[in-house]
């Protein structure tokens, strides 16, 4: 009877649903579902955002800009505080042509336990505020590391969380060579993506070279080359927003 009684207890404590197995999966699909954290948007129209972390530099953004000029091209610069101490003009100019800054932290600050993250996106907000009079709506989280407590934080202080297109993150920060740069936004780019470049590089950059035959190419496929904002607003079905 009792080994009966015990067998009973065992099957009951299976069938009753443990709180990590009844907790929603917390992978991309949820955060984007409810509109959370973007990757890039569904959309019939052919508008691709451009998007430049860790700058401003002294050189490299200048030419950026250059080349963003020529080619009637918007982009987001996802900026650090750190360097907007260091270079306010590059950042006045950046925005003064019509580009978005974004916000990426002030130390370039990995989310971990030990990193006040509220503190250094307002620490990176107060200088663009004061360098610009503009404020930021978006930020984007080094790494791209992201969870709840990441999230929070940033809903709470304004922002939206703006991720990359998987595919197109050129990696050119590593200087993986021209070419591979180059093939990996031709050959994979789509209407809502939204590609990942890097502005500002320790030591020489492919960036510029890259962009010089990227920008052309994408303009001549019929690609508008447009800030995040302006891309969220091709959105065909932006999730409500959740308070």
């Amino acid at each position: 009877m009792m080994r009966r009684i015990i067998f009973v207890l065992c099957i009951c404590l299976f069938l009753i649903p443990s709180n990590a197995s009844a907790a929603p999966k917390k992978d991309r699909a949820y955060y984007e579902t409810r509109g959370e954290i973007v990757w890039e948007i569904t959309t019939d129209q052919k508008v691709i955002a451009l998007t430049f972390d860790d700058g401003p530099h002294p050189e490299y953004t200048a030419q950026i800009l250059d080349l963003l000029k020529q080619y009637e091209a918007k982009a987001t610069f996802f900026v650090v505080g750190n360097k907007v101490k260091l270079y306010p003009d590059v950042l006045l100019r950046t925005l003064n042509e019509g580009h978005e800054i974004a916000n990426h932290t002030y130390s370039h600050a990995y989310l971990s336990k030990k990193n006040n993250i509220k503190k250094e996106i307002n620490k990176t907000e107060e200088l663009i505020y004061a360098t610009t009079g503009s404020r930021c709506q978006l930020f984007r989280p080094p790494g791209g590391f992201y969870n709840d407590r990441l999230v929070s934080i940033v809903r709470a202080e304004g922002y939206k969380v703006i991720m990359w297109s998987w595919q197109l993150d050129t990696k050119d920060w590593s200087t993986p060579g021209v070419n591979k740069i180059v093939n990996r936004v031709l050959n994979n780019s789509k209407n809502g993506n939204i590609v990942l470049f890097h502005d500002y590089i320790e030591g020489p950059t492919q960036t510029i070279a890259a962009l010089k035959i990227i920008l052309p190419e994408l303009k001549r496929r019929g690609y508008r080359l447009v800030t995040v904002s302006e891309l969220l607003n091709y959105n065909k079905a932006i999730p409500a927003k959740i308070h």
